[in-house]
């Protein structure tokens, strides 16, 4: 029963009690490991996880029902249905309540208990201390005068003149103060006249707040509402700015959360760019037991630097995008994606949070999905916006209205039987084009297969014959009937040997694998080909992977002839201890027994013998390092036709970052950048990049910054260049601050993990996230 009392006599020694956050904070060396473990290096510290503690006699108690009251001390006094006094290292518990005290006075009547400090109470995730308090034992009410408060889960502590807990999960603070930095150190604290925790809600509302940066005000709002822990909440967030040349200079946005319900939401971005004006974002998404759709719009409705510069534009501009997912069950998904624009330069010069690169294609396509073990089937509608004014017509894509694609694989006996089959509805306006180039039409395409896979450990082969059939249907088209046939017989034969040694290096066991590839194809094509529109045709560029494909054409509108063997030899090397692939080795060439006369648009054709020299190497020589180098040589000229080096490192805590990179096609094309985020100290970090053309002869991208942290708030100063369409080096400088708990305001960090392979990853660990 609340009215009931259990004494008990305990000796122990009375001591003066520090804040909250000084009773659980220890230095970094008398953490427990796994606290350690988690702490960024540039914390000297942190608390101690929050355990609660066992009852008065033993036993944790119940958080639930009307719990009796437990009650320790020194020396006890009781009058009989009245007043229990106890004195000296007092201790109370009821249900999830805890308090330690020098005095307290127990009115059986009334229920309420006062307790005289110095006093600490421990919970569930969090400590309060304080000078005098009291308790009703019937409501669980909790009233603390001077108090200091720990949040363990947030790492959030404060202190108030008043602080009450109304509920279980309900804190009211009269006076206070929040941070998330470290005891004795306010480098910025949220002070207000009022402050209510809703531990239920995950919501914190504050009156009269002001943010002080070490004690001193910077900022004041009469009213604020923010979270306190990772459920969403409707409210303003953090404000982004920064500067561009293109524009003419600043930006300024503050962005507005939504949490309209828990499956959709929305957020409303108001911006303003100097020498362009007002400039809206707005971003729903909905989540549905079939999955989530996503839409993101932008408008600006009189943008006067583009009006000045486009005469006859009024200035009025808009994007969009779109995108849906679903799984409907059975093997069955739909999707869909839409993105449009109201001019070419949208995205350079206005883009900020939709969800749309820099392309010279916008891409709508919508459409479902089923497969399961045996088969696949696709049906979709696609299309494009062209936003490049050096795309010619000609070039501009067509659209597939619809395309469906069917197949399938069943196995007979020892022998396989597959199936691949398309039919797509080419359609494009070709009003102001001529020839093959203003024919639209529809495609059909069936590729019957039929294989002898077989496989043991140490090899495999798989011969196999099938039929490449392709009908047309042709229209504004008059070079011949426009009803075209093309039948292509092909024969396959892919065979490998795997053989393995085991050893050691540096005394790390290890196994060495040798696998020579064979594959021989037989395509015999028709020459001409030449009549057939291009509709979704490219020739494929030619790497490592590419000798073990048949044909040299990607889409449906060239089969090309060939005669040829590849011979390839992998050999890896496999970690016993890990089974990390440490290092892996590829070369291998094509040899041709017949010309290649197929061609597209005069490409394709080659009376070569032989191909270049196609190579690969991974090295991931330890944890964090790997090294990709993929290349073409070609032994008549003694030449590098193609090449591409990357290397790519980051510590195991994601602090040190680099990447340096070289691509090369020769007489087209070398560019090599360099990349890092490279700690000085522990708290402060550089970070920059660097891309250099050396066709062009000069830097085509750049960043360099400077990123300071400690274990309560950061900043990020980056100034980055970057080239456009109009061969031009634009430039812009982003800044970012992050208040542990309470997010950031700026944009840099997404620039820097496009820029920089890793930091995505290390921006999620700053503050101890693994």
């Amino acid at each position: 029963m609340a009215g009931c009392a259990v004494l008990a006599v305990v000796p122990a020694a009375a001591q003066e009690t520090p804040s909250a956050a000084e009773t659980d904070w220890r230095p970094r060396s008398e953490l427990p490991e796994d606290s350690r473990r988690a702490l960024p290096d540039f914390c000297e510290g942190g608390y101690l996880p929050s355990v609660v503690p066992a009852g008065i006699n033993g036993e944790v108690a119940d958080g639930g029902g009307q719990a009796p009251l437990q009650a320790s001390g020194l020396s006890a006094r009781y009058e009989i249905d009245r007043e229990l006094y106890l004195r000296g290292d007092v201790r109370l518990q009821q249900a999830g309540f805890r308090v330690t005290g020098s005095e307290a006075r127990y009115n059986q009547a009334t229920g309420s208990v006062a307790i005289e400090g110095p006093l600490t109470s421990r919970g569930e995730g969090f400590l309060l201390t304080g000078e005098r308090a009291d308790y009703d034992v019937n409501s669980g009410l909790v009233d603390i005068n001077t108090a200091t408060f720990l949040l363990h889960g947030p790492e959030m502590r404060g202190s108030a003149a008043q602080l009450s807990r109304t509920a279980e999960d309900q804190v009211q603070i009269r006076q206070g103060s929040l941070t998330t930095c470290a005891p004795h150190s306010n480098d910025w604290a949220i002070v207000a006249s009022d402050i209510h925790l809703d531990q239920g809600e995950g919501v914190g509302t504050a009156r009269h707040v002001r943010l002080e940066i070490s004690d001193i005000p910077v900022f004041y709002w009469p009213y604020a509402s923010f979270p306190i822990d990772e459920r969403r909440k409707t409210g303003f967030l953090y404000p982004s700015f920064g500067s561009s040349n293109t524009g003419s200079g600043a930006f300024l946005s503050v962005p507005y959360y939504l949490n309209l319900a828990p499956h959709y939401d929305a957020t409303l971005t108001p911006q303003y760019i100097h020498g362009r004006g007002l400039f809206t974002e707005a971003e729903g998404r909905y989540l549905s037991s079939l999955g989530e759709s996503v839409l993101q719009v932008g408008y600006a409705g009189n943008d006067s630097e583009f009006a000045q510069e486009f005469a006859g534009e009024d200035g009025e501009r808009w994007g969009l995008d779109f995108s849906t997912r679903a799984a409907f069950g059975g093997g069955w998904s739909g999707y869909g994606d839409y993105s449009a624009v109201s001019d070419d330069d949208y995205l350079s010069d206005l883009n900020r949070t939709l969800d749309i690169s820099r392309a010279t294609h916008l891409q709508r396509r919508g459409g479902v999905r089923y497969r399961d073990s045996s088969q696949y089937f696709e049906t979709y509608l696609s299309g494009y916006q062209t936003i490049s004014d050096f795309i010619a017509d000609e070039n501009v894509p067509y659209s597939q209205l619809p395309e469906v694609i069917y197949g399938a694989t069943v196995d007979a006996g020892p022998t396989e039987l597959s199936l691949e089959s398309q039919y797509t509805n080419f359609y494009r306006d070709n009003a102001n084009l001529t020839g093959l180039d203003r024919a639209n039409g529809q495609r059909l395409r069936i590729i019957p297969e039929v294989a002898l896979p077989m496989r043991a450990l140490w090899g495999y082969a798989r011969p196999s014959v099938s039929v490449d059939y392709t009908h047309y249907e042709l229209e504004d088209y008059d070079l011949r009937d426009p009803g075209i046939d093309r039948t292509v017989p092909v024969a396959e034969w892919d065979s490998g040997l795997y053989f393995d040694r085991q050893s050691s290096l540096f005394d790390i066991p290890y196994n060495q694998t040798l696998e020579p590839r064979l594959y021989y194809a037989w395509v015999d094509a028709d020459a001409d080909q030449e009549s057939i529109p291009d509709f979704d045709t490219t020739i494929r560029s030619f790497s490592f992977d590419r000798l073990f494909q048949p044909n040299r054409f990607s889409g449906g509108d060239r089969v090309g002839d060939t005669n040829q063997l590849t011979v390839a030899l992998t050999s890896r090397f496999n970690d016993l201890l890990t089974g990390a692939e440490r290092a892996r080795f590829s070369l291998g060439q094509v040899y041709y027994y017949d010309d290649r006369e197929v061609t597209l648009a005069g490409r394709g054709a080659s009376d070569t013998s032989d191909s270049p020299l196609a190579g690969e190497m991974i090295l991931r020589p330890v944890d964090g390092l790997e090294i990709h180098t993929s290349g073409l040589w070609e032994p008549d000229t003694r030449k590098t036709e193609e090449g591409r080096s990357q290397l790519v490192f980051h510590s195991s805590d994601y602090r040190y970052l680099a990447s340096v990179g070289h691509t090369y096609r020769r007489n087209e094309f070398e560019q090599s950048d360099i990349g890092a985020v490279f700690p000085v100290s522990d708290r402060v970090s550089l970070i920059g990049r660097w891309v250099y053309d050396s066709q062009l002869e000069r830097t085509v991208g750049s960043l360099a910054g400077l990123e300071y942290n400690n274990c309560c708030w950061s900043v990020q100063l980056v100034h980055q260049n970057y080239f456009t369409d109009d061969q031009e080096l634009e430039s812009r400088i982003l800044f970012q601050v992050q208040l542990k708990g309470l997010g950031g305001s700026g944009g840099s960090s997404d620039e820097i993990s496009d820029a920089i392979i890793g930091f995505d990853e290390r921006e999620r660990r700053r503050f101890g996230g693994r």
